[in-house]
């Protein structure tokens, strides 16, 4: 898989594929044209919410984002050396430890957050939606943002937070920071269907 193809290059492909200007998306989506212009970038990440509610603008599957690799046989392991990887942004790396991700309720991943991951936008986007979301530190220090407070969240810390209140994670240090997130309900899929961004208000 190629790194260098973040998921903001493929929204602006399929943007660009529907003729959609950047106003355009912004007003259909409610993220701003600045946060959109970052994101194509690769200068900003994206929420899954998010991500699923462009992807049901611009008329793709939510797993159209993602890179697959070529198929495999089925199988309920995940190897170490096997984890599904995509580059959300270039400061932001996710692994998807489950080899099917529509067939479960939820979901969960790790992610590495490069050094100062997402403390590049003027204003840090909240995130927003329906469910719930576990966070455990595996390595480094994560900040938290939620509901207005701050968080500081040191190796071996958790926090579970429900998804309706605003929220989102930032590292502000010099060090990778490594953590697992389950998130419920799974953002791929809905009983049998993709689910679309009106499943998530």
């Amino acid at each position: 898989m190629d790194h260098n193809i973040t998921i903001g290059a493929k929204v602006k492909a399929f943007r660009t594929a529907k003729k959609y200007t950047l106003k355009q998306l912004s007003e259909e989506s409610g993220l701003s044209i600045g946060f959109l212009s970052q994101l194509e970038r690769g200068l900003s990440s994206i929420a899954i919410d998010s991500l699923a509610r462009l992807a049901d603008i611009l008329g793709v599957s939510l797993a159209s984002f993602f890179d697959s690799g070529p198929e495999q046989e089925k199988s309920p392991v995940i190897r170490s050396f096997e984890p599904r990887c995509t580059q959300v942004s270039p400061q932001i790396i996710q692994y998807l430890l489950t080899g099917n991700a529509r067939e479960f309720g939820f979901l969960p991943r790790i992610f590495h957050l490069m050094p100062f991951a997402n403390t590049s936008q003027d204003k840090l986007e909240m995130n927003l939606h329906e469910g719930e979301e576990f966070v455990y530190v595996l390595e480094g220090i994560l900040t938290v943002y939620l509901d207005g407070c701050e968080y500081s969240l040191n190796p071996g810390d958790s926090i579970q937070i429900h998804s309706q209140v605003p929220h989102n994670w930032v590292n502000h240090t010099n060090r990778v920071v490594k953590i697992l997130t389950v998130n419920s309900p799974n953002p791929f899929v809905h009983g049998d269907e993709i689910i679309s961004f009106s499943s998530f208000l």
